[in-house]
């Protein structure tokens, strides 16, 4: 079957059997061109479904020596082994080659965090005589407070407060839905800020539901959160690397060293695997060391 044809197949097949999104597609589909070209150029044309083990290793030195990092590796064999999977359920290969194929070792960086005294500095630095400064200390409060993606602040809704009750709903990654906790000071600035500044606002069509807008009366952008961000930073004097998934990296922290569960801190993050969860748990071994003090050694009662 013609290279161009099996595309089409697989990207029907990623579509409306794995129900991935659009931009996922065109990433699977990109990546199994890079593999095309390769096997086009160092293996003389050889059909993709006689492909081994062994070309595949071929390929991913390929792509280290491309200057391709671990992470980007990883992502793109993501997409090779959804097109074997697609080859071998539609029977047009009679082997996966992937299967034993391993993801490179990837060096899991964290950002820096915020101390609580660098994010009330930030927060208090706003200037609330602005329209935009009580908005702006709102937007902060809620992602240190509810530990959000920046992409799932700009999307909150009116409609989705339950102020009452003290929580948001929130849409993450994949679209998934859950139901995130308000601080209590980023209840009463979202109240103040919808109340006396938003209800005055310019509002487009369409954003008439969105809770942050911007100057044009549209959601904020996440571009234009970052820029606020970095704007307060250097003016507190803050040298760190930072933006906002700073804040989530620091509501995350500062939940662990505090004692919050791993698991509970999973579903506020709204991660599916509670390994990606671990990457939050920047620790210092003083807290460490104090922890298993504390549960390890703890007196239990002696039974006779």
């Amino acid at each position: 079957m013609e290279k161009e044809k099996i595309l089409e197949k697989f990207r029907r097949f990623l579509k409306l059997e794995r129900g991935l999104s659009e931009n996922t597609v065109e990433a699977y589909l990109r990546d199994v061109t890079l593999l095309f070209g390769y096997v086009s150029q160092k293996l003389n044309d050889k059909a993709i479904n006689q492909i081994v083990y062994h070309d595949l290793i071929g390929f991913l030195i390929h792509l280290t020596e491309l200057g391709i990092a671990a992470s980007s590796q990883a992502r793109i064999i993501s997409g090779i082994r959804s097109f074997y999977e697609f080859l071998t359920l539609e029977k047009l290969a009679d082997a996966d080659p992937t299967e034993l194929l391993e993801l490179p070792q990837q060096a899991r960086k964290l950002p820096d965090i915020l101390s609580l005294n660098e994010i009330l500095a930030m927060i208090n630095a706003i200037d609330r005589s602005k329209p935009e400064g009580e908005r702006n200390a709102a937007m902060l409060e809620t992602l240190y407070g509810s530990g959000l993606r920046v992409s799932e602040l700009v999307g909150l809704k009116i409609s989705n407060l339950y102020l009452e009750d003290e929580f948001v709903k929130v849409t993450g990654k994949g679209s998934k839905e859950r139901l995130v906790p308000l601080s209590p000071p980023s209840i009463k600035l979202i109240k103040n800020y919808i109340t006396n500044v938003r209800v005055h606002s310019l509002v487009a069509k369409g954003s008439e539901d969105t809770i942050f807008l911007s100057n044009r009366g549209k959601a904020i952008s996440r571009v234009m959160v970052f820029l606020i961000i970095r704007k307060l930073a250097r003016l507190v004097g803050i040298n760190k690397s930072i933006s906002p998934h700073s804040f989530r990296h620091s509501f995350a922290t500062h939940l662990v060293e505090n004692g919050a569960d791993l698991r509970v801190v999973q579903e506020l993050l709204g991660h599916v695997s509670i390994t990606t969860t671990e990457i939050y748990t920047h620790l210092d071994k003083t807290f460490l060391r104090e922890t298993i003090e504390k549960y390890l050694y703890k007196p239990k009662p002696y039974k006779v």
